[in-house]
């Protein structure tokens, strides 16, 4: 069931590229993890050399004041990552923390990076607005952008793949790339973006945005019964307040996440026109999703409980990741390091 790690993972670097992506440990995965990028991982991992990482730095950005849950987080992260199909054998699977010179690039790319470029990214500003219940003054979560930047170049990573909102972030670290490489030479690798094929945006139950910053979200190792309770407590189309009033499906998140899970097309285009015409309501809609929704997710929730009885296996995963990444990333900042001239040369 479980792979010797050491022993499957095989790469030929000279004909895939190197892609990396990663998650901050900051709770549960959920759907919205799923569909926005969980799947295109699995799917990633066999055309390129993938390169998954688990950032818990990222999360103390945040989460500063209460660093109590980042270790279970962490945990559960890898196991959901590997009940979902990411395999440790074809992927390098890594902790942030395991890689200290994350730290040590991103104080050099601080150097290079103007304060102006950092605030002008939409997220920043976006979660200051959203998230009150957190003290997000501090200046970890302004830099946050350039740690980013800082994992992906300290891979060499050249693809990375991106969703609308990650995408200023993205084109940041190609900026602070170019000016790196123009004032030390060209030694830092300018990745491209890669626009997830199988990539949907999924609304939360309050119908923004699903995060489990706002307290909206279905996750992936709840149990059925949980996942009802939230499907059935979902908001629907505001403007449809009796079960005789016609129902517009287009901006209904229920309809939305139905469209993802459901058995066939068949059963989605039904209940849309029915909701149109009146001819059914929302609880008996709500019914249905959760049953598709649950039946959708019971491969994944059988193989996590496999996991679970298997204690110690994700830090065994992520010690092996780590012992994988640390000659590109030691090899990586000798050459940073020589360019700035804090090191001097050999012979």
């Amino acid at each position: 069931m479980f792979p010797d790690v050491h022993l499957t993972h095989e790469r030929s670097r000279m004909s895939k590229k190197r892609v990396l992506t990663g998650y901050r440990p900051t709770g549960r995965l959920t759907l919205g993890h799923w569909f926005g990028n969980l799947m295109n991982m699995r799917q990633m991992q066999d055309t390129y050399e993938a390169y998954y990482f688990v950032a818990d730095w990222h999360a103390l950005t945040s989460d500063w004041q209460d660093t109590s849950r980042i270790r279970q987080f962490t945990e559960e992260m890898v196991l959901d990552w590997i009940a979902a199909g990411i395999d440790p054998g074809k992927a390098t699977i890594y902790r942030q923390s395991d890689v200290p010179e994350v730290a040590e690039l991103t104080l050099y790319l601080s150097m290079v990076t103007p304060m102006s470029w950092l605030e002008r990214v939409p997220s920043y500003k976006e979660q200051r607005e959203q998230i009150s219940e957190k003290d997000l003054g501090n200046v970890g979560f302004f830099l946050y952008p350039l740690m980013q930047a800082a994992d992906i170049v300290i891979v060499r990573g050249e693809a990375v793949p991106v969703g609308e909102d990650q995408a200023p972030h993205l084109e940041l670290t190609r900026e602070i790339v170019r000016r790196f490489n123009a004032t030390y030479g060209e030694l830092l690798v300018e990745p491209a973006s890669v626009i997830p094929e199988s990539g949907a945006r999924v609304p939360g139950t309050d119908g923004r945005k699903m995060s489990k910053s706002y307290g909206n979200a279905i996750y992936l190792s709840e149990t059925d019964e949980e996942t009802t309770q939230k499907v059935m407590g979902m908001i629907t189309d505001p403007a449809r307040r009796l079960k005789t009033d016609p129902g517009n499906p287009d901006i209904c998140p229920l309809q939305q996440i139905h469209k993802l899970v459901a058995r066939d097309s068949e059963t989605v285009a039904e209940w849309d026109r029915c909701c149109r015409s009146a001819q059914c309501g929302c609880v008996a809609h709500k019914r249905q999703m959760a049953a598709d929704l649950t039946a959708y997710l019971s491969e994944f929730r059988a193989r996590r409980a496999e996991l679970n009885a298997h204690p110690g296996y994700a830090w065994e995963v992520l010690a092996d990741g780590a012992a994988r990444v640390r000659p590109v990333v030691v090899d990586l900042m000798g050459e940073v390091r020589e360019a700035m001239r804090l090191k001097a040369p050999v012979g």
